[in-house]
């Protein structure tokens, strides 16, 4: 049978910072809301001009090439899972990261499940490795929908935790046991596509073309048209399915939810954060981290909460992981993991 194991991952994280005290006083909403109730001490943002998704992605895959030990020319795939936010418009960060990267013999192709991707990509490679004859490949994702956030629309204050940054990481068929960092095991998601018209930003598509009207009235930022309408119909299903989606991907791999050791999870305020890890059984303060020091960054989430656990000793050899996402549109994820070292 073959294994499927994540070899090597890499992070990224721009150096300016924003505090939860600065969106604040942008924003209007108390310091103690911004930094208790949607769990936002500071987030990492990117200098206008400067780290686009693009070289983001490729710092990151550096240090997942370099983690991982192989050379770029033997990756197989080079796969983009992160926000179409990105360096161009109807353009391919994919295949400008493998050129970079050196990542001449790999094909590269584009996934947007939004704030979902990460398990849902793991779940396309490990496919894509059993089924294909390619034995290795590489997932990079990058954002800085910081740049669309309007700290003035009050309606759309639950992104105000949008920040930025990269990860990546290399996935292979049959590796050596001494180059596993994690297997990958079995994934679930679910799509409730009655929220896909909930999170949008109004021009700049085929709909609202961009226009110098359409510039000057700001409509160029994300926007929650019917937020309470949003909230009235998220609220009932949103924990259920996450639940439901950890459940089915343990199911899958053979495992319940009792052995869970560790939950790499999407930022989210943290009184649910608190009640997720609750009804799963676990410890949000050790069996989880909290990224309250860097924000939402979309499908970066997942590696970053790794990266950080592993530096404070929360992650161990043999720890069942869960990688666990929800992104609007709105779709739920999860993907299993045992975690090596």
């Amino acid at each position: 049978m073959t294994d499927i194991a994540l070899t090597g991952y890499g992070v990224y994280r721009p150096e300016p910072v924003v505090t939860g005290a600065e969106i604040a006083a942008e924003s209007g909403i108390p310091e103690e809301v911004v930094v208790e109730k949607m769990g936002l001490r500071e987030k990492r943002v990117c200098p206008p001009g400067e780290g686009h998704v693009s070289d983001m992605c490729v710092a990151a895959g550096e240090r997942a090439l370099a983690d991982a030990d192989v050379d770029p020319e033997t990756i197989d795939l080079v796969l983009y899972h992160g926000s179409e936010f990105k360096d161009y418009v109807v353009w391919s960060a994919a295949a400008d990261v493998a050129e970079r990267l050196g990542a001449v013999n790999a094909y590269a192709t584009e996934s947007y499940t939004l704030c979902a991707g990460a398990p849902i990509a793991l779940r396309q490679v490990r496919a894509q490795l059993l089924a294909e004859p390619i034995d290795r490949a590489l997932l990079v994702t990058a954002s800085r929908e910081e740049d669309l956030v309007d700290y003035t629309n009050e309606r759309s204050s639950f992104m105000f935790n949008f920040g930025s940054g990269a990860s990546a990481a290399v996935v292979e068929a049959d590796p050596a046991d001494e180059r596993t960092r994690a297997t990958v095991h079995h994934s679930a998601a679910i799509t409730d596509g009655s929220f896909s018209r909930d999170v949008i930003m109004h021009a700049g598509g085929s709909v609202e073309p961009p226009s110098h009207e359409t510039v000057e009235a700001g409509r160029h930022t994300l926007d929650v048209p019917d937020q309470e309408g949003m909230k009235e119909r998220l609220g009932p299903v949103s924990l259920p399915n996450y639940l439901d989606v950890a459940h089915e991907a343990l199911e899958r791999s053979g495992f319940e939810r009792s052995d869970l050791d560790f939950v790499a999870v999407t930022h989210m305020k943290r009184s649910f954060h608190e009640l997720l890890f609750e009804e799963l059984g676990l410890d949000p303060a050790t069996d989880g981290y909290y990224l309250d020091l860097y924000g939402h960054v979309q499908s970066a989430d997942q590696l970053l909460a790794v990266d950080e656990a592993l530096d404070e000793g929360l992650l161990a050899p043999g720890d069942l992981v869960l990688f666990l996402a929800a992104g609007t549109g709105y779709t739920w994820a999860a993907t299993v993991l045992t975690w090596r070292g």
